[in-house]
Order: C-alpha cells, then structure tokens, then sequence
C-alpha cells in the first residue's frame, strides 16, 4: 500500500492562521471532488475559523475521562474506518489524554499516512524539539508540547503562515484570536513585539533550511554540476598561515552582504603531508570561524586547486575568498600559483576573490615537497630518457672519441637520470640499451656483438649492475618517502580528529560529516545492533547517499567491536585508506558512548535535582508548618477552656490569632504546592516585577518584635522574583538568624543595587560558620553548633536555597565583619532579562 503524503501549515505563533489556511486547502480540495473529513480541528472560540468547518464531512470525536473530568480527542479508529483521501488533522503536537492508543497526535497521523491515508495538519515553530531551549530563552516558556524534527522534515510539503508581528497583535486586539478577558495579559507577556519577531525569524530560517536541503537533494539526483546562487555561500580557502584570520573576516562580511549569508572556511592538506600548515594556526582560525557563524572543513586533495574548485560547487558556493600568495617573485617560475588556476578555472557561475594582506610575497614558510611518488609524467620521462637516450648518446659520442672508460661514464651518468626520473624499470631498460650500444659501437670488436677483451666483458657487467643499484635506490627512496609523507598525513588527521573529540567539540554527525569530507564519500552511517540476530539499526547518518541498513550494502564497511560498523557509500577505497577510516570509526563509538553517558548522566541530574527539590519541600512541611499549627490548636484549646471565662476582647484576640495562623499555613501550602508543580515541568514561577519593599516586611512578620530590623531603600531598582517564593526565603533567613543571635543584637535585613543584580543580606552577629562548613548548612537536616533541639530540625535554610534558585537568583552565606554570618540573596534586577518576564501559556492553555 503507497504511503500517504502529509502536508504542514507552519506558523510561528498562535493565531497566524495555520488552521484557517488548512480548511481553507480543504474546502479547495472538496471543491475539485476529493474526499476529505475532518479528523480534529480546534477552532479555539474563534468565530472565522469556526465557519470555515460547515460544508466539511467531520468525523466524530472519541470522548475520553481522565481525573474526573472529560477530553474530547481524535477517533483514530473511526478515520481509519471512514478511510477518506485525505484527513484534517490540527495541533501536530498535542499530547494525547492518558488512554489514547498513542501517546503523540503526530503517531496517530504516522498510523494515518501508513494507511495511505494524505494528512493536512498544523504546528507552531516553538513545538519543533530541537528548538526548545531557544524558545524557552525568547519567551521564557518552556514548551511542554513538542514533536520531533524528523516528523516535520518527512513532511511531503511544508508551508510557511506567516504574518507580521505587527498585524499578529492587532487581531489579537480585535478579539480575533483570544477572548477579551485574556488579550491584554497575552499581549504585555508571551506576545511581545520582540517575542513575536524572535519565532518569526526562526520559523523563516527553519524554513529555509528545509528548502536549502531540498534543493542540495535536486542537484543531487539531476547531476546538476552548476552553481545556482540562490544564497551566498562564500568558501575561504587556507593554507593554515597566519593571513587565515584576515581572510574569514572579509569572507564574513561578504556573507553579511547577502540574504542567509554562510562561510564555509576549507583547508586543503596534500596526501604527502609535506606540505602541512600550523596545527597550534588552524586551531585558532577553526575558533575564529565558528565564532563567526561559519563552519570549518579538512579535506585531502594533492590537486589543490582542483579539490578547491570541487569543494566550493559541491557546496553550491558563490564566492571563493584567496589570499594572495606569500611566494616570492622567482618562485612564480614554478607555476602560476593556486589563486591565479582557482580564478582561471572557476567559470563565470563563481566569483573569486584575492585578498591583500600583511604577509604577501614574504615567502611560504613551508616545506617543500621533494621526491615524492614518482607520478605519470615523471615516468614517461624516465622511460624516454631509458629508451630513446641511448641512442642519441651513441649517435653524438660516434661524432667524437673519448674513449671507452668515458663513454661508459656518460651511459652510466644517462642510466641514473633515468632512474631519478622514471625509477627502476626505465634504468633497468636504460642500462640494458646501454650495454648492447657500448659492446656494439665501442668495445672490439667495433661494429660486432662479440666482446674480444674479457676486461670489457667485467666492465660491461660492473656498468649493469651499478646502473641496477642506482635506480633500485631511488625507486625505493620515492616509495619510501611517499610512505612516510602518507603516514605524516595520516597523523595529521588523526591528532586533529582525537583533539576535536577529546575536548568534546565533535558531535557524532560532525564527525561523521567528517569522515564524509576526508574521504569524498557520498555518505557516512553508524550502524549497530544489540546481538548477533539482531536487526541493525542506524545511531548516525550523514550525506546524500542511498540509505544503508546492513553494513554488507555499503561501499566501505569497517566493523567497530562485534555490534557495531562503520558504513560508507560513494566508491571503494583502497586498503591503506581503511587504517585511518578504522580510527575514525573507533572515534565515533566513542562520540556515541560519551553522548549516550552524557544522557545518562543528566537524566540522572535531573532526578537528582528532583530529590533534592522534594526534600527541600518536605523540609518545608515539617518545619515551617509547626508554629502557625501550634499556634491555632493553642487558641482553640483556650477557646475549648471551660475553666477560663473568656472575655469578648480575648476571645476576639484569640480568633484572630486563629484566622492570622489558618492563612499563613493557607498562603504556605499554596507556595508548596507551585514549587512542587515547577519542579515536575507542568507550571512556570509566578515571575513578576515587584519592589522590594513590598514583600520583605511581610517576611518579617513570623519573628518576636524587635528582633530584625529592616534597611530596604526605596530608590532600588525593581526585581523580578515570585513574590511567594521570595516571602519564604527571606522569612527562613531571617527566623534561621534570629535563632543564633545573642540577646541585645538585632537581625539586620538590608538590601542594595550591585550592576544588574539586587542583593538582600540578612546579617546576625552570632557565633558565625567556619569556611568549610558554609555549603554544608544549606544541606537538608544540617544544624550547626550546639542549637537546642526545639530551634528546628535544620531545613530553613535548605528551603531558602531552593526557592532562590528556582527564582534564578543564588544563595550563600559571609562572614560578618565583627563576627557573626551573613546570608546574601542575589536576585535579577527587572528588565535586564527579557526571559526573565512572565509569559502567557501556550495557545491550549491561554484558550
């Protein structure tokens, strides 16, 4: 059965439009005789969208009870059964309610399209999963709903619903998008003018990508081999010295000339390695170029105009970025250079610029590379210096008579040329025509192939054997030096691979990536497989090649352990390419554990922080709860008295010490009860701007009179806190400093403006804390000192510590001077993180 196509209206914020846009499509469709439903549209109260359902067949909703109330959710059963052509199905990444076959909508809409059932369905940018952590640092909101980037990638068609901040706001203001009642509040937080041009911005960019890709994919299966500037790509060739730097900042500000401007900086090393550059210099330029928004590439090429060209239209560059050459004037008598081919070479589909720069015509400051493998021209050489250079040496010496131990000599002399150029074969042939030409023109008797003088017949032989050694040398020479030069090269990669590893810059896919490059593969996958039966399954993949499942379909297979390969397409290399590939594939089973370790490690954080979060609250329970309730069964015992005639002045006295009591353990739990709830992800801090002066009074309220005083200026700048949270925190601090401080020696809460933070010290003159103990009072259950059992089980400050954090402020703990300890809570200044700013929910919840 052909799969179905699935079609998604992106958007960047609720109330673009994503879901008027989708009927809109469907009421087309219906119009042209296809058969489409409605399988779960949410019209959110919103009267336009809501007309845009009549005239559309719906498929009923599946009613489902969670937790006493009732959640209408898509009758997936019901769609499959109705098996329309196409189904609507909004919100792609709406969490099903508990008791749905699947947890996911977006895995009921796979169960559709592998029914070849075609999907329309909507999603908002900020619930793509990769792009949580940016959304949450815009808007200050962290999505609780996402759907995987792979989901939306496969999509068939993606289309952008976009609208500008501007007009956003201005059908918000209209009523068009929320009720009345919540428009001023969605307004002044979530849909900011900043946060709205942020998503947009992003939802454009994620767009262009997945075109950008799309088009790679075109050229690719068209073998289209010119370059189509539909972007500005500029490629920045180096040569690893020190003018690197000056070229990927004219290669940056190119970039910045042009709409979704990239640099991509490539440095070239010949197979030889005997031409190798700094790798202290391309370190540094690899940072420069990343700082910059541009990525750095290693490819092998000993044609290195060739293998730059190659590069920059595999990457459908536009602009190639040279420096001019640091060689010298009688070094151009060489060749023109690799700026001078690269220009002459380019086309007229890629620019090419050469850069001016300090280090011009001062030399290359590189080694040169000398007698390396002998390569096809020099052999050609030798073998025309081996053959035909005997003769013409006969032809010239029959013009003159130097004698038989001279002409040897020349013969001997041409037999080493042949060698230098060709190595052993053509000396062996040269050697060979030598001594038939010597015996025939020089040695008697002349003009004869017999040899009259047995002195001649040794020297003859003594001529061979020395032309033999001489080119079997120089042959071995060039093998030699080739051997170490790959090996040079060879190193160079490897210390370059493990250094990116070993400090942890290299991603699996970077690394993979990589590979891909170095050894100009189509594509590169990490395969493996839990056992021997097991199916092979894909931990990393990269390039354009055919998708590999098996490490038997590859080009290239390198196995990594028993359950584990590497698997590459493209072409078949040769053996003494698999040593440096079997390191690379030993690297990244390394990426693959450390990132897997790295998983582990922070789920385990997280719970972790989880525990520590719950003791904290816990602490709070038993040791904040006891003197309001002591307080309350106190009075009530009173009142219950029946030996005591309570006045109406007492007993009014007394209920309102009860109703005091009853709402500070009200306001209590409530806190207790929002910090547990931040704590498992499904409520966001109360965070708002506040002056301080309107919530440390209230923190002193629970302490005897007299014993804290209170240094709050009014010209501090505002802070952005949960009013709550703060209450407690500094009501722990201060009941924790009023339980060490002597008699006569009040609590000091003060507090100042430092840059963009705010600090409230609450100073004791107690008996302080030594320098090692200071982290561990603010562990759960830590009492310091000889404090009486009756002064509290030793969580305040515990408490104290997680309601800060969970502010984004910190909590520590000074040595007063004089004696005693000072707790200094810093917290965020308002206005100086824009996250930091209350944010509406996301459009299920503010609907």
């Amino acid at each position: 059965m052909a799969r179905g196509k699935l079609r998604i209206h992106l958007g960047a914020a609720p109330g673009v439009g994503k879901t008027y846009a989708m009927l809109s499509e469907a009421h087309r469709r219906v119009g042209r005789g296809t058969d489409c439903v409605v399988g779960f549209v949410e019209h959110h109260g919103r009267p336009r969208t809501e007309v845009m359902l009549h005239g559309l067949e719906q498929v009923p909703r599946r009613e489902l009870e969670y937790r006493g109330a009732v959640f209408p959710e898509m009758d997936l059963d019901a769609v499959l059964a109705r098996r329309p052509q196409v189904a609507l199905v909004d919100e792609l990444a709406h969490t099903n309610v508990p008791g749905s076959r699947n947890a996911k909508r977006w895995q009921d809409v796979e169960e559709l399209l592998a029914a070849g059932i075609d999907v329309v369905s909507t999603v908002n940018i900020q619930h793509l999963e990769s792009l949580g952590d940016v959304v949450e640092s815009i808007t200050g909101v962290r999505q609780q709903e996402t759907v995987p980037d792979e989901v939306v990638r496969r999509a068939d068609q993606v289309e952008l619903v976009d609208m500008t901040p501007e007009a956003l706001r201005r059908r918000m203001a209209h009523g068009n998008v929320y009720q009345p009642d919540k428009v001023d509040a969605a307004l002044s937080n979530y849909f900011r003018p900043g946060n709205l041009t942020a998503l947009r911005e992003l939802a454009l960019l994620w767009v262009a990508d997945r075109v950008d890709a799309h088009l790679t994919q075109y050229r690719s299966e068209h073998r289209v081999s010119a370059i189509w500037g539909s972007r500005e790509r500029i490629v920045v060739g180096l040569t690893g010295g020190p003018e690197g730097r000056t070229l990927i900042r004219r290669g940056a500000r190119l970039a910045e000339k042009g709409a979704g401007g990239e640099v991509l900086a490539v440095y070239i090393a010949r197979s030889d390695g005997l031409t190798s550059a700094s790798p202290k210099e391309l370190a540094l330029q690899r940072t420069l170029v990343e700082d910059l928004g541009g990525t750095f590439h290693h490819v092998v090429g000993d044609d290195i105009p060739a293998a730059l060209l190659a590069f920059a239209r595999g990457a459908n560059a536009t602009q190639i970025v040279l420096g001019s050459s640091r060689r010298k004037t009688w070094q151009y008598v060489f060749g023109p250079g690799v700026g001078a081919t690269v220009a002459r070479e380019s086309g007229p589909d890629l620019d090419v610029h050469i850069v001016t720069h300090d280090e011009v015509a001062k030399g290359r400051g590189l080694p040169v590379a000398r007698g390396a493998r002998l390569g096809r021209s020099r052999r050609v050489w030798g073998w025309i210096a081996g053959v035909a250079g005997p003769p013409l040496l006969a032809v010239l010496l029959n013009t003159v008579d130097l004698g038989l131990a001279n002409d040897m000599l020349l013969f001997l002399a041409l037999t080493v040329a042949a060698a230098l150029l060709g190595g052993l074969l053509p000396a062996l042939a040269s050697a060979a025509v030598g001594s038939l030409l010597l015996n025939y023109f020089y040695t008697p008797p002349l003009h004869r192939w017999t040899i009259a003088d047995p002195k001649n017949i040794v020297a003859i032989v003594i001529f061979v054997a020395v032309g033999g050694a001489v080119a079997s040398v120089v042959d071995l020479a060039a093998r030699r030096t080739h051997q170490a030069a790959r090996l040079r090269a060879e190193s160079e990669i490897l210390a370059f691979l493990a250094g990116n590893v070993l400090r942890g810059e290299t991603g699996l896919e970077d690394l993979l990536e990589r590979v891909r490059e170095t050894f100009g593969m189509e594509s590169a996958a990490l395969l493996e497989r839990a056992g021997d039966v097991e199916p092979w399954t894909c931990a990393g993949r990269v390039g354009r090649g055919r998708p590999v499942e098996r490490p038997d379909q590859a080009d290239v297979d390198i196995p990594v352990g028993d359950h584990m390969a590497l698997a590459l397409t493209g072409r078949v290399l040769p053996a003494e390419d698999r040593r440096v590939l079997a390191a690379f594939a030993a690297q990244a089973a390394v990426v693959l554990d450390r990132r897997r370790l790295q998983e582990e490690a922070d789920r385990a954080r997280t719970l972790a922080e989880g525990n520590r979060i719950r003791t904290a609250l816990l602490a709070a329970v038993s040791h904040d709860l006891r003197t309001p309730l002591a307080g309350i069964k106190a009075a009530v015992t009173s009142l219950r008295s029946e030996d005591v005639e309570w006045s109406e002045e007492d007993r009014a006295e007394l209920l309102e010490g009860i109703e005091e009591g009853a709402d500070r353990l009200d306001h209590l739990v409530g806190n207790l009860l929002d910090m547990s709830r931040l704590q498992t992800g499904t409520v966001t801090p109360l965070i708002r701007e506040i002056d301080l002066d309107e919530v440390v009074p209230m923190a002193l309220g629970g302490v005897p009179e007299g014993s804290a005083g209170l240094d709050v200026p009014e010209t501090l700048p505002m802070v952005a806190v949960d009013p709550g949270l703060l209450e407690r925190a500094v009501a722990n601090l201060v009941e924790n400093a009023v339980k060490y401080s002597p008699p006569g020696a009040p609590v000091l809460v003060a507090a100042s403006a430092l840059a963009d933070r705010v600090e409230v010290r609450v100073v004791d003159r107690g008996p302080g804390v030594p320098d090692e103990a200071k982290e561990r009072i603010f562990e759960p259950f830590q009492r310091h000192g000889d404090a009486p059992r009756g002064a509290g089980v030793g969580l305040g400050l515990a408490v104290a510590r997680g309601f800060a954090e969970a502010m984004g402020g910190t909590l520590n703990a000074e040595d007063t001077p004089g004696g005693g300890l000072t707790m200094v809570l810093t917290l965020r200044a308002a206005g100086i993180r824009p996250e930091l700013h209350p944010a509406a929910e996301p459009e299920r919840q503010a609907s």
